[in-house]
């Protein structure tokens, strides 16, 4: 028992090391909120008149010895290091405290019902990056029982269409299908019709030019194998991304190589699943500032990013997270992270058990068409393929 004491005595901090890091915090705080270098009197009137500047200047020389302030010239302010900021945002990861517009916009969040549980993620993510004025991206499950619901047709030139895949849920797929004759915005909008027949049965449009009609089923057949395939194989979580625009609003990334390095590794798909991955396994909100974020990109990212999972009965199905620069306010961004965070689970509970949606994780040795899928599938005449006489 005397050795526990001991140790843990040994283990507590002096007077000396916990006025130092109230100065650190102190520091990157204001550095937060001003984004200039700081002095000891600016420091000691943000509340440390117990502290002479002497000693305070003091703090500083030591913290700059140990790596977590540096200065630009000797006679300037200090500015807070990525580990000064790394030290600061550690303290601060279960911080709650948000605005009552902001309990309210998760309330809303956590009150959905919809079977759009695709396009109810995305809108999730479009807040998430305006409430905190970061770049969102999420990770999800495949949810089954999912069907195409409309496909839209954009003419590119004179051999390219886009095909859009509108499904029931609110996934938005694009394909870029091969032309043999560049299509008028009259042939695109019957072909359209054509489609909506294919799909629905109802009103099988009349206009149709028969090549119109030879090219549809072509076009038809091509997108639901696509989709077919993508549907039944799934080997990795969907990722939705948002807020590139907020990215430009922050002075430090007006420098256009430092803006390019983030956004090197928020167009890092691979990256982002392994970033939202480590959140989601560890089932935890996680934090990585410039140099942690070294084994995702090539260039030295001079960023923050921060992730959180999310869940469905209790179980960890996906994150969320964001990037930003790495002098952001951690404490308001950590607390809207958990507060989405529970929203999205409550929302995603309550819907999964309304709607009886089934949900799976990437597997790369399963192919998933079970006979009630094929059956869900079928509304969508997804196996009713023509060949190019037109017998089905």
């Amino acid at each position: 028992m005397a050795l526990e004491q001991q140790k843990s005595v040994a283990l507590k901090k002096t007077g000396k090391e916990e006025r130092q890091e109230r100065v650190l915090n102190a520091l990157v705080e204001q550095y937060i909120k001003t984004g200039k270098p700081i002095g000891s009197h600016t420091l000691k009137e943000s509340g440390f008149s117990d502290l002479s500047s002497a000693t305070i200047r003091n703090y500083f020389a030591t913290l700059e010895d140990q790596g977590y302030l540096t200065q630009q010239h000797s006679s300037g302010g200090r500015l807070p290091t990525h580990s000064a900021f790394k030290f600061y945002a550690l303290q601060h990861l279960e911080s709650r405290a948000i605005t009552r517009e902001n309990q309210e916009l998760c309330q809303k969040l956590s009150r959905n019902e919809s079977r759009g549980i695709a396009g109810y993620l995305q809108q999730a993510a479009e807040l998430l990056s305006l409430v905190t004025n970061c770049a969102v991206f999420l990770s999800a499950p495949r949810f089954d029982h999912d069907f195409i619901t409309a496909l839209k047709l954009v003419g590119l030139d004179q051999s390219r269409c886009l095909c859009v895949m509108i499904t029931d849920f609110g996934v938005i797929q694009t394909e870029l299908i091969y032309v043999d004759i560049k299509l008028s915005a009259f042939a695109i909008k019957r072909m359209e019709e054509y489609f909506q027949w294919r799909l629905t049965g109802i009103q099988k449009p009349e206009n149709l030019e028969p090549e119109e009609e030879l090219l549809g089923q072509k076009i038809y057949n091509e997108l639901m194998l696509r989709y077919l395939v993508g549907y039944s194989n799934f080997t990795d979580e969907e990722i939705y991304r948002t807020g590139f625009s907020k990215l430009i609003s922050y002075p430090e990334f007006q420098d256009a190589a430092i803006l390019s390095s983030s956004l090197s590794l928020f167009e890092n798909t691979h990256s982002m699943r392994l970033l939202l991955k480590e959140s989601a396994s560890l089932n935890t909100l996680k934090v990585w500032i410039g140099e942690d974020l070294l084994n995702h990109t090539s260039a030295t990212p001079n960023c923050t990013v921060a992730a959180i999972p999310y869940y469905i009965n209790q179980r960890a199905v996906g994150a969320l997270g964001i990037l930003g620069a790495v002098r952001i306010p951690y404490k308001e961004i950590f607390a809207l992270l958990h507060a989405f965070s529970e929203s999205i689970s409550t929302a995603l509970t309550r819907n999964i058990y309304k709607f009886k949606i089934k949900y799976r994780q990437p597997n790369e040795e399963t192919f998933y068409l079970q006979k009630e899928e094929q059956h869900r599938l079928g509304h969508s005449r997804l196996f009713l393929l023509e060949d190019s006489s037109g017998k089905r």
